[in-house]
């Protein structure tokens, strides 16, 4: 008897079968297949619903398939998708405007060891021209520098004349409870990268934001994408950030971001070594025990209907989509709690 689907037409061993036999094994996934995606939520075939405490690496901050970004896609698509820019197109000026205005820059192209920093600009400085950080590094671990270590940065930058780039693909657009991780030490960087959440997850769009004197540098012909500033991916990145912006999920993150680290903190486990993060973006350090590491930990909570991953090992990362409610998130807290307790 074939087993009753929820979403799609294959099952979840059969989805798992497929990729492990003609895709290459360049990832290591949970053994879950997701079906469907709705606000903090998703589902696999078979019909079974969790809380998605990855959000595609922090690129669905505004939840899956939000209605208005979900409009601006359909709208756009109905009418022009792509021109390249051999030709201007009606979308791109009007995002272009937008994003530069909403993020306080001129114009637009579609870690924690100050003092080594300091002694490498002061010995090599007239060969560098730029220095190029996250504010919070992600795929390291969630690892959130010292006090004032970003604002000291640009200062050494500043000293040398060297550019300071932020990369705020997984830190921008809200996730840490500002919309720029940066904004905490009150740092405009000279170049600003953007990526994952600029669209809500709808399609790949990234974008690098700077000063008009630095952005100029750049001669027609000298730098290019076919796909860059396409119609569909203007209209698509312009509703994401009016959702960020008209529906405070920068706010939400920062005040449930507080609940959420509180109540990892309250967990006593010896499991637990550090809880660590700023925001909606948060991490456990795990201290393996027996045979029980951060993997196994995740294999646990997917049971429990929580969907995180590792990373580096022993460090499980917890970045819910910026809607998830107080409610929701105090579910997932003792849902998170409960799998500590039973191991």
């Amino acid at each position: 008897m074939a087993e009753k689907l929820e979403f799609g037409n294959i099952s979840s061993k059969k989805a798992m079968e497929l990729e492990e036999t003609y895709g290459a094994h360049n990832y290591h996934p949970l053994p879950v297949v997701i079906a469907k995606g709705e606000g903090p939520f998703v589902w696999d075939p078979e019909g079974n619903k969790y809380y998605d405490f990855l959000s595609a690496y922090s690129a669905v901050n505004q939840g899956h398939c939000h209605s208005k970004i979900i409009d601006a896609l359909i709208n756009q698509a109905e009418i022009l998708t792509l021109t390249s820019r051999a030709f201007f197109n009606n979308k791109l000026g009007e995002y272009e405007k937008f994003i530069t205005e909403y993020f306080g820059f001129e114009m637009v192209l579609p870690y924690n060891d100050t003092e080594a920093l300091e002694k490498v600009l002061h010995e090599q400085g007239d060969e560098v021209c730029a220095f190029i950080v996250e504010p919070i590094q992600g795929e390291a671990g969630v690892f959130v520098p010292a006090e004032g270590y970003v604002k000291k940065c640009y200062d050494i930058c500043k000293k040398y004349n060297v550019l300071f780039i932020a990369d705020e693909v997984q830190t921008g657009i809200g996730r840490t409870g500002r919309l720029l991780a940066c904004d905490y030490e009150d740092v405009k960087p000279d170049v600003l990268i953007l990526g994952k959440a600029i669209s809500g997850g709808v399609l790949p769009v990234s974008a690098v934001l700077s000063s008009r004197d630095i952005m100029l540098t750049i001669k027609p012909g000298e730098h290019g994408s076919t796909f860059g500033g396409f119609p569909l991916a203007c209209a698509v990145a312009t509703a994401a950030l009016k959702v960020i912006r008209d529906e405070k999920l920068t706010e939400n993150a920062e005040r449930l971001g507080r609940i959420f680290r509180a109540g990892l903190e309250a967990i006593d486990s010896p499991l637990i070594k550090a809880v660590r993060g700023k925001g909606l973006l948060n991490a456990v350090v795990i201290k393996p025990k027996d045979d029980i590491d951060a993997w196994k930990v995740c294999l646990k909570l997917k049971d429990k209907g929580i969907l995180a991953k590792p990373t580096h090992e022993h460090i499980i990362r917890f970045a819910p989509p910026l809607v998830i409610t107080e409610d929701q998130l105090r579910d997932s807290l003792a849902r998170i709690k409960t799998v500590f307790d039973e191991i």
